[in-house]
């Protein structure tokens, strides 16, 4: 493929995707496709590229004090990682206009050091009395915090501390992805003991973001459940029959947020990050997993993996990575999930219910 191909394969790729996740935030499929209509290319510093274009809608957007629209927007401008001037500007300016929004919210701003970087988070129910149980968000490999943590409010309703965060290399985590990248929610839960209940820990981990919690719940008792959706586990890592079917946009960020110089490199080390039988038998807590029967990046061969899980239940959607199409559906089913894994007050008893009405 020439370069001009290249070129417009990518930006085809960055219209798909971006439709999806702008559905995920909660934009109107008209107001994402407006966008999208006036998007020519991806060349840095073009009045008509990708970043430039969503960032005068995001900064359109906050002029009419619509913080949270407007972050919404640059999110999708610093799509799908902020690899060059104009992306990094529009993680800033959302981050920005998320604090904006979250004035009188309750919602509080942390950041932490850990190995190679630090690591943000919007939090809410932090508190050295009354500990309240914790209840960790964390997104995928192109998902900022600030997506999730409009869903602050109604987790500390629900009587939770709270605490959104970004999966190593993405937004304003400045870790690199690595095999033990997943010692980052210990340590969160460390760091976080003298304000929460972190001895009863629920993480909401999304994607690949669940591929972490799995490792981390194997290791860590304190991790009382695992919810997640799409979470490669082990075939993603290992599967070379499936490599050719992953969109090209996955192995470009993942080069990114690894620091692999390139795609042969990026297949050279993701074999150290899968998670093998022995492995997922030691997680002996509730795990719930979202799966998308036409997913494009997660094989089909995980769930497999996942039925020597001591305590699982699988949600399969019809739908791609992600399940966009039945968002609502996916949020209630994770929620009654945790509620009901909570109310119980104790470990499960295994389950094998693998396909979850």
């Amino acid at each position: 493929m020439d370069h001009q191909h290249l070129t417009e394969h990518r930006l085809s790729e960055l219209k798909e995707f971006a439709l999806l996740h702008a559905r995920g935030q909660g934009m109107a499929p008209d107001t994402a496709a407006r966008v999208l209509s006036r998007i020519t290319n991806d060349r840095r510093g073009d009045a008509q590229s990708w970043a430039l274009t969503w960032t005068r809608a995001g900064q359109a957007a906050a002029l009419r004090g619509r913080h949270l629209q407007a972050c919404a927007h640059f999110a999708l401008a610093r799509f799908p990682y902020h690899g060059d001037p104009v992306r990094a500007a529009a993680g800033r300016l959302g981050v920005e206009s998320f604090d904006k929004w979250r004035r009188g919210r309750g919602i509080e701003r942390l950041e932490l050091p850990f190995q190679d970087g630090t690591l943000a988070c919007w939090a809410t129910g932090l508190r050295p009395a009354g500990r309240r149980p914790l209840l960790i968000v964390m997104g995928g490999i192109v998902s900022v915090k600030e997506q999730w943590a409009p869903l602050l409010p109604l987790l500390g309703r629900l009587g939770f501390a709270a605490v959104v965060t970004e999966f190593p290399g993405v937004g304003e985590n400045t870790l690199t992805y690595r095999p033990d990248s997943g010692e980052l929610l210990s340590h969160l839960l460390d760091r976080l003991a003298d304000r929460a209940h972190v001895a009863d820990t629920s993480l909401l981990a999304l994607s690949f973001s669940g591929h972490l919690a799995l490792g981390a719940a194997a290791e860590d008792p304190r991790i009382r459940r695992v919810l997640t959706v799409g979470a490669p586990v082990g075939a993603f890592f290992t599967d070379t029959g499936w490599r050719p079917r992953i969109p090209r946009i996955t192995l470009d960020t993942l080069c990114r947020l690894t620091g692999a110089r390139d795609h042969d490199a990026l297949w050279s080390a993701l074999p150290a990050h899968a998670l093998d039988a022995d492995r997922l038998r030691q997680v002996r807590v509730p795990v719930r997993y979202v799966a998308s029967a036409r997913d494009e990046i997660i094989p089909a061969a995980e769930r497999e993996l996942l039925a020597v899980l001591p305590d699982v239940r699988v949600k399969t959607f019809d739908d791609v990575h992600g399940s966009p199409g039945h968002l609502g559906a996916m949020r209630r089913w994770l929620l009654s999930q945790l509620l009901l894994s909570r109310l119980a007050g104790r470990r499960h008893r295994p389950t094998r219910a693998l396909s979850y009405p």
